[in-house]
């Protein structure tokens, strides 16, 4: 299947022009200036997209969302349903890496294994962090090391909880053990080996990992922390360890990627550091989409300063080196967007157009024997959002 974009203006994701772009099944097989008159001569299925007026993007990366749905602290009546992949895709998200929380017991890290594998069919490029806020972590086969050398979808540890409640206030050897364990299945494997921490609210902050570094020689790059813009306090420390060498990562969930982004704008926070997630469970894709998008139409951040967060600044710290750029050779996914709103058009994922026109062009496959209907809507979702409802074909 070859797939032409034409007219659009590319930021891949840095500014490149106005640019036609070729994909040949999965991948992008040339930039810049090519013959439609020569394509449609070939005599070969092909499709065009006429993105006057666009932008195209890399598709967006997210590293950590709940593909089984949230936890339910409070009640097992308030766990929350598994993200299906038109709610991730019509975000823009093409690569995302699902992770455990708390609850490390009903959400299994089979269950997620399994999840990743079934989006992966139908056409997320998912992947998963392995073990949960516990330490020692819960794994498929033993240890994180074996996991990521012998499950191709496992690229390193996580979400590990420090300064939280529920982590299990583990000794400083015991989470050395871990990063390190994580860090050698990176070497043995060229994956990217991070142990990804959820950091908590209590005030030690990010001391069990200051602890990590300057007791047990643990280097500061084999760290991976979100949710570090709970308070300015949190986010100092957090951009210490940037400008040391850690990626660091805001989460999405509260709304508030604006007022922490400006805070590390005008604190000279390393900005090829620092990347943002959705954490999605009960909250949305779509929320991490809007407020990236927010930051260059509302914000006035200049979208080669913004999308990186999104993309290659994700894809780098993930060793994804397919992902998070539009060059010739990486796989072909793709947003293109309204140039003026950014409002998404159309997203391809491996070279499929699996949104088109603002809407899902396909229908999940466990529908197709199905005769259920639901309609889920969250009571704190905002208006406009499409129902999941199936689309026609």
């Amino acid at each position: 299947m070859l797939l032409l974009i034409e007219g659009a203006e590319l930021h891949a994701p840095e500014p490149r022009g106005r640019q036609a772009i070729l994909v040949a099944n999965d991948r992008i097989e040339k930039i810049g200036v090519v013959d439609r008159r020569a394509l449609d001569a070939l005599d070969v299925e092909h499709e065009v997209i006429d993105a006057r007026g666009c932008i195209v993007t890399p598709g967006f990366v997210d590293p950590h969302q709940h593909f089984l749905g949230g936890s339910g602290e409070g009640s097992l009546a308030l766990q929350t349903p598994m993200l299906l992949p038109r709610e991730i895709l019509r975000a823009g998200i093409t690569t995302a890496v699902g992770t455990l929380g708390v609850d490390t017991t009903m959400k299994t890290i089979q269950g997620l294994l399994g999840r990743v594998k079934a989006l992966r069919e139908e056409g997320v490029d998912a992947f998963m962090w392995s073990g949960g806020y516990n330490v020692p972590p819960t794994t498929l086969l033993g240890s994180v090391r074996q996991d990521m050398m012998y499950v191709e979808e496992v690229i390193g540890a996580g979400e590990v909880a420090v300064a939280d409640e529920r982590g299990l206030n583990q000794s400083g050897q015991e989470l050395a053990k871990l990063v390190r364990d994580t860090h050698v299945g990176g070497l043995l494997t060229g994956k990217a080996g991070l142990t990804h921490f959820h950091v908590g609210e209590e005030p030690v902050r990010l001391q069990p990992l200051r602890e990590l570094i300057d007791d047990f020689q643990v280097k500061v790059e084999w760290l991976y922390p979100t949710h570090v813009q709970r308070s300015e306090a949190l986010l100092r420390e957090a951009m210490e360890l940037a400008v040391a060498g850690a990626y660091v990562d805001f989460d999405t969930v509260n709304e508030d990627l604006a007022r922490w982004f400006r805070w590390w704008m005008d604190h000279d926070g390393p900005i090829d550091r620092l990347t943002i997630s959705s954490d999605a469970d009960s909250g949305t894709p779509d929320s991490h989409y809007r407020q990236l998008c927010a930051l260059v139409v509302k914000e006035r951040y200049p979208l080669e300063v913004v999308l990186p967060l999104a993309t290659s600044n994700v894809a780098t710290a993930l060793k994804l080196s397919r992902k998070g750029r539009v060059r010739v050779g990486c796989d072909a996914d793709l947003v293109v967007m309204d140039a003026g709103t950014l409002e998404i058009r159309d997203v391809i994922a491996r070279g499929r157009r699996v949104v088109r026109e603002g809407r899902p062009s396909f229908t999940e496959k466990f529908l197709g024997k199905s005769k259920r209907h639901l309609t889920l809507h969250g009571a704190e979702a905002p208006p406009g959002l499409e129902r999941l409802e199936p689309v026609d074909q």
